[in-house]
């Protein structure tokens, strides 16, 4: 980026590779006084390890240093810390001598320091180097993005010097303005649209991402090139220039990226690197579509790695939490490879904390209204929950823990949550059923889609209770989906032939007549079997035989395990009623009354609300009763499909 100013010759020496050999030509001036004069060299000046014998004329004239220094002695030892060392002193000495200084962005900031060290201000001599070297600066190199950056780059081993002539500050305030033109540059933004991260808010932080978008602005790149001093600095005048936030963060984020995310740098570097950046960084609400998630993530785990203090991490955990729906899964943090229990590892406690803090001022905020991305947030766990559920040394009760974290109520689909479920059973083999009942106890059936219901019935690590609810869910979504197939039916075939205006909800009502109607009649199919239901929608396209088939086998599975609990119940009163009549103590009670403790209260489902294996044998014999009587309905419907294909299993009806 170049703004446009006119340059005079000087700028034709920009390179320092065209200059010639100043040594060389200070030799020749030298010489050339002493011929012209008839004086020796008399004063003998040492900079660093070199010596110059120079004339004492020349250097009192120019320079009010020398002016002072020369009076007693002829003898001058420059400190260590001359600005520039004896190249820029060689280069000084030649313009005492009435040469032209050879003077480019390279070498002009260490000029200007030197010339102010030696005191060559127009007090001494008209036209001196001060001011010839400030019009310089000010014409010539900040005018120019790449001047400045180049002049920018020398101060560093100038401070104090630079800093106290205003060098550094001119050049980061011209870089802060052409910035800022450069953003608001017609042309530019219509040849190629200024770099935002709105649209990269909710994708995945990838330092792949980082570099392509750099291609796009050079600006940016020059700028993330700076040290971090003078990088903080240009910022704070980007934004004191009126520079907007989305366009600054972008910046601050590259430069975090190129200089956080590098293994070769020092640790306490970094550490100090961070905390500077942390500070620059725009937090709050404001900031949810300005900065993407996966940045924060990127520093939060950074900042656990450094072990930085627990102020940055906890400021870094609550931005977090402001902008918590915007997350993916993988930017989440992970416990490393090799973590023995991932429930106790810093970065789940980390991940836990971030979604407590959530919970507690966005589902219990202030106003009473709770935040409408709680659902998404919660999903979000859940997901979580699928990657660290494999580890065997979480404990039934910690999984518990971790899936109360977000309330239940804020769940509306639980497909995630069964996943994590069934990770967690495939691993902890050992658990008791009553163990599995209390784990799965979070599991809504109803919150479950088609497909995964359907792998729920199939699936033998869920206890008896969720397979059972799983099954009647199925049954009422069957229910409901006939129920509208005959509503609309009723409306489209009958409501002409009442004289009654057919419904608006189904468009095709007004197309059809009495001579096309199907002939089943309405009350028949009413009357109909659920086997004869379930037939009607197995005709249907999107039927999946697979599904049909699995679904069919574990039906069978679960009547041969009830069956066999029927009997073992029989075995076991028979052996109860023989030891009552052999005693003759207490009188016989009537037949499965026995012990009975259980309640016999229903969900609104018809589901016992206690699992099978908990209630004593009387309750379980009835219960076991009852759900044969619902295998038994579908029996029909095994048998029906047999008929039309026999490849398909069918399932077995079993009399009591």
């Amino acid at each position: 980026m170049d703004a446009s100013a006119p340059k005079d010759n000087i700028s034709m020496l920009s390179s320092p590779f065209s200059s010639p050999n100043v040594s060389a030509l200070l030799k020749i001036k030298i010489i050339s006084w002493s011929q012209e004069t008839g004086l020796p060299a008399s004063v003998c000046v040492r900079v660093g390890g070199r010596f110059f014998n120079l004339h004492k004329y020349p250097l009192f004239s120019k320079s009010g240093y020398f002016n002072r220094e020369l009076t007693d002695s002829n003898e001058v030892e420059l400190p260590q810390d001359f600005p520039g060392g004896p190249e820029t002193f060689e280069m000084i000495s030649l313009f005492i001598y009435g040469s032209s200084t050879l003077v480019d962005p390279f070498n002009v900031a260490s000029l200007r320091c030197a010339a102010e060290f030696l005191e060559m201000t127009e007090e001494y001599s008209s036209g001196n180097l001060c001011e010839r070297f400030d019009i310089y600066l000010n014409q010539v190199v900040l005018q120019s993005w790449e001047d400045t950056l180049i002049v920018l780059q020398k101060c560093q081993s100038l401070d104090p010097w630079a800093e106290e002539l205003l060098i550094v500050s001119r050049c980061i305030e011209s870089l802060a303005f052409m910035a800022c033109m450069e953003i608001l540059d017609p042309e530019r933004r219509r040849d190629q649209p200024v770099v935002t991260l709105e649209a990269l808010s909710t994708q995945r932080w990838t330092s792949a991402m980082v570099q392509e978008i750099l291609t796009q602005d050079v600006w940016i790149k020059d700028l993330i090139a700076l040290p971090f001093g003078f990088f903080k600095r240009v910022i704070g005048s980007l934004r004191r220039q009126g520079m907007k936030e989305k366009y600054v963060s972008p910046v601050v984020i590259f430069y975090a990226n190129s200089v956080l995310f590098d293994e070769n740098g020092a640790k306490e570097d970094i550490t100090v690197l961070l905390k500077g950046i942390l500070d620059l960084l725009q937090m709050g609400e404001k900031s949810s579509r300005i900065i993407p998630v996966g940045f924060y993530f990127s520093l939060l785990s950074e900042s656990l790695k450094l072990k930085l203090d627990k102020e940055y991490t906890l400021k870094l955990q609550n931005q977090i939490s402001w902008v918590l729906h915007m997350a993916q899964v993988e930017d989440f943090l992970l416990p490393e490879n090799g973590t023995d229990d991932v429930s106790s590892s810093i970065e789940m406690t980390t991940m836990e904390s971030i979604f407590s803090t959530y919970v507690v001022f966005h589902m219990c905020p202030d106003n009473g209204s709770p935040s409408p991305y709680n659902s998404v947030v919660a999903e979000l766990w859940d997901s979580y929950l699928t990657r660290i559920a494999s580890n065997a040394k979480i404990s039934a009760k910690r999984f518990m823990e971790l899936i109360e974290i977000m309330p239940i109520s804020c769940r509306q689909n639980h497909d995630h949550l069964y996943k994590a479920l069934n990770i967690f059973l495939q691993v902890h083999t050992e658990l008791s059923p009553d163990e599995k009942s209390m784990v799965c106890k979070y599991l809504n059936c109803q919150k479950l889609s088609n497909e995964v219901c359907i792998e729920a019935v199939q699936n033998e690590l869920m206890p008896l209770r969720l397979i059972v609810q799983a099954l009647f869910i199925q049954q009422l979504s069957t229910h409901k989906a006939l129920k509208e197939c005959t509503d609309s039916f009723r409306y489209t075939h009958y409501g002409d032939f009442s004289g009654s205006i057919p419904s608006s909800r189904f468009a095709n009502s007004k197309s059809q007549n009495l001579t096309e109607s199907p002939h089943v009649d309405i009350e028949d199919t009413r009357n109909q079997p659920l086997s004869f239901l379930l037939q009607k929608d197995i005709e249907k396209p999107e039927f999946c035989k697979k599904e049909y088939e699995s679904t069919s086998f574990r039906i069978q599975t679960l009547e041969q395990q009830l069956m066999t609990l029927k009997r073992s119940i029989q075995l076991q009163n028979t052996s109860k009623k023989r030891e009552q009549s052999s005693k003759k103590v207490e009188p016989v009670r009537p037949y499965g009354l026995e012990g009975r403790t259980m309640s016999k209260k229903r969900t609104p489902f018809g589901q016992v609300t206690s699992c099978i294996g908990t209630v004593n044998l009387a309750s379980q014999r009835k219960y076991a009763s009852r759900l044969l009587n619902v295998f038994r309905r579908f029996s029909f419907f095994s048998r029906a499909k047999a008929k039309r294909k026999p490849g398909v299993t069918g399932v077995r009806s079993k009399q009591m």
